[in-house]
C-alpha cells in the first residue's frame, strides 16, 4: 500500500486528501478552517462516514494536529495507511520550478521569495507546508506549483511588451496557473480518447470561479490566458479577465482610486460579480432566462471572451483535435458549453445537442459524429495530480 497525504493550504484553512496510489482512489478526505479563531472549524470524510468538529485551532500546526486526530477518530489509521509522501500545491514558482520539487529548506526560502508575485497564496502555503513537516517529519514533503506546467511557454508567448530592462529586474512575464489541472486533463483526455497525447492539438478550458485557457500541443502547454498573475485572460466569477491597462490609469485620475482599491475592483467586484451582482454562473443563468439585462450582458461577455480565446489558440496551434470543458462551470453547465462554441461549426466544432445536455460521471464526448473537432467534458482532479507528481519526485511514480 503507497499512500500519499495532498495539502492545500490557505491562509486561514487547508484542504486534505490521503489518496490510495494503487488504486488512486481516495481514503479520506477533509478541511480545516478557521484557522486563528477561537471556533475553529474541521470536517473529516472518512470510511465511517462524514464527522465534524468546533475547537479552537489557533495556528496551522494545531490544525495539523485536528486533523491527525480526526483520522485516529474517524479513520482510516495512518498505521494502517502511513503516506510515503506529502504533495502541496503552491501556486506560484517563478520561472525557478519547472517540475515537482522535494521540499527541503532552501526550496521554502524560495517559495517565500516568490511570495512578492502571489502575496495571497505563497505565504499561505508556506505555512502548511512548515505544519505538515512537524506533523509529518519523517517523509518527504513536495512542492507541485500551479505555474510549472506553463514552463514550456515559447519568449514569444510569455513576454509582455514593456521595457525589457525593467521586465526582467521585476520578475514581469507570463507565468500561468492551473496548470496541475491543464496538465491532467490534457492527459485524461488523450487516455479516455485511445489516442497518443504527442500527437494531439488540444484546448482546455478550465472554467470554475477562477477560469483559463491553455493551448496544449502534444502534451506541452504553448499558450495560457493567465499572466502575471491570475487575474488575466477569461471573464471569471469576481475578476474582470483582460482589460485595457489605460482604464486603471483613466480609474485613477478620474475615481481617484489607489492601487489597493484598483486590486479590489478587479479581482473581487469584477467578473460576473461586476457585470450582474451575481458570482455564481448558476445564479447568472437562472437571472438572465429570467429577462435579467445585466445578467445576460454577464453571460454573454463571457461567452465572447471564450470564443475568442478559443480561436485564437487554434490559429496558435496551428489547428485543433479536441477541446475539453473542466471543472465546476465546464463540467456542469451545459448552456456555458453551448453558447462557447455556437458559431464555429465552420472552425470544425459541432456539439451535440443531447449529449452535452446528458448529465455523466467520468470523461465522456458532447460533440456531433461529424464533428471534426472531439468536444469532451473531463472532470479535473487536481488532487490526484499532484500525488501522481509527488510519488514522481520522490522516485516512486
Amino acid at each position: 500500500m503507497s499512500a500519499v497525504l495532498v495539502v492545500n493550504s490557505g491562509s486561514s484553512s487547508f484542504k486534505y486528501q490521503l489518496i490510495d496510489m494503487e488504486t488512486e482512489e481516495p481514503l479520506a478526505s477533509g478541511l480545516v478552517e478557521r484557522i486563528g479563531e477561537s471556533s475553529g472549524h474541521t470536517v473529516h470524510n472518512g470510511p465511517n462516514g462524514k464527522a465534524e468538529r468546533t475547537l479552537e485551532i489557533r495556528d496551522h500546526t494545531a490544525g495539523f494536529q485536528a486533523m491527525l486526530e480526526a483520522f485516529e477518530a474517524n479513520g482510516p489509521s495512518l498505521e494502517e495507511f502511513p503516506p510515503v509522501a506529502v504533495g502541496h500545491r503552491v501556486v506560484h514558482g517563478g520561472k525557478r520550478f519547472f517540475e515537482p520539487t522535494v521540499i527541503t529548506p532552501l526550496v521554502e526560502i524560495n517559495i517565500e521569495d516568490l511570495a512578492e508575485l502571489a502575496p495571497l497564496h505563497n505565504p499561505a502555503n508556506l505555512q502548511g507546508i512548515r505544519a505538515a513537516e512537524k506533523a509529518f517529519p519523517d517523509v518527504p514533503h513536495v512542492a507541485v506549483f500551479d505555474t510549472a506546467f506553463h514552463q514550456t511557454l515559447a519568449p514569444e508567448a510569455y513576454t509582455y511588451a514593456i521595457d525589457a530592462e525593467l521586465a526582467e529586474r521585476h520578475r514581469i512575464r507570463r507565468y500561468g496557473f492551473h496548470g496541475t489541472s491543464h496538465k491532467y486533463v490534457s492527459e485524461t483526455a488523450a487516455q479516455f480518447l485511445g489516442e497518443p497525447l504527442g500527437d494531439l492539438k488540444q484546448i482546455v478550458l478550465h472554467l470554475g470561479n477562477g477560469a483559463s485557457a491553455c493551448a496544449v500541443d502534444g502534451g506541452r502547454s504553448i499558450d495560457t490566458s493567465m499572466g502575471l498573475t491570475p487575474l488575466e485572460g477569461l471573464v471569471m466569477g469576481t475578476r474582470s479577465g483582460d482589460i485595457d491597462p489605460a482604464v486603471l490609469i483613466h480609474l485613477s485620475r478620474r475615481a481617484h482610486l489607489d492601487t489597493a482599491g484598483l486590486d479590489e475592483l478587479l479581482n473581487r467586484r469584477s467578473g460576473l460579480l461586476g457585470l450582474s451582482g451575481r458570482g455564481d454562473m448558476r445564479d447568472v443563468e437562472e437571472s438572465a432566462s429570467g429577462g435579467d439585462a445585466g445578467a445576460r450582458l454577464a453571460l454573454d461577455t463571457y461567452l465572447h471572451r471564450l470564443k475568442h480565446y478559443i480561436g485564437a489558440y487554434i490559429a496558435i496551434l496551428g489547428g485543433l483535435d479536441v477541446l475539453t470543458f473542466t471543472a465546476g462551470v465546464g463540467e456542469n453547465s451545459s448552456t456555458v458549453r453551448a453558447g462557447a462554441v455556437a458559431g464555429l461549426e465552420a472552425l470544425g466544432i459541432r456539439l451535440d445537442e443531447e449529449r452535452n445536455a446528458e448529465r455523466v460521471a467520468g470523461p465522456h464526448i458532447i460533440s456531433a459524429d461529424d464533428s471534426a473537432v472531439t468536444v469532451l467534458v473531463v472532470p479535473t482532479n487536481e488532487e490526484l495530480e499532484i500525488a501522481r507528481q509527488t510519488l514522481s519526485a520522490i522516485g516512486a511514480g
